[in-house]
């Protein structure tokens, strides 16, 4: 005589294996989506300015944030850009050109799902000194 499952064991197994299946379903969404918004450009564009603050940030995901001056008319006051910078090239490029009049080529990433990859939305890729 064989031996008799209980009457509820088939289902439970196929409770658990549609829960981790959905789990899994759910992941590969939020990790697709994730890599979707930090591929794609909502817009990109430059800005010049003056960089007065960069510095090094976060607890576990760091990333370089810094703020632009930009001065449109001397003595007036100046629009500040927030930006993020993820490449460490990039960082010592801005490291360097501190204090002189620069123009910042950025991205515009919208729609990032944590502050891990950034604080702000705008992405600097590129830096050089406007004379």
């Amino acid at each position: 005589m064989a031996p008799t499952l209980p009457a509820g064991a088939p289902r439970a197994k196929n409770w658990l294996a549609w829960f981790v299946g959905f789990i899994v379903v759910i992941a590969a969404l939020a990790a697709g989506y994730t890599w979707l918004v930090l591929n794609w450009s909502y817009s990109a564009g430059e800005r010049a300015g003056y960089v007065q603050k960069f510095s090094q940030k976060g607890w576990l995901c760091k990333t370089w944030e810094g703020e632009l001056a930009i001065v449109a008319i001397p003595g007036s006051l100046p629009e500040i850009f927030k930006f993020t910078v993820r490449d460490d090239k990039v960082a010592a490029n801005i490291n360097a050109v501190m204090g002189k009049r620069v123009a910042l080529s950025y991205d515009q990433h919208v729609g990032i799902p944590s502050t891990c990859f950034g604080e702000t939305g705008y992405f600097v890729s590129k830096i050089h000194a406007v004379e």
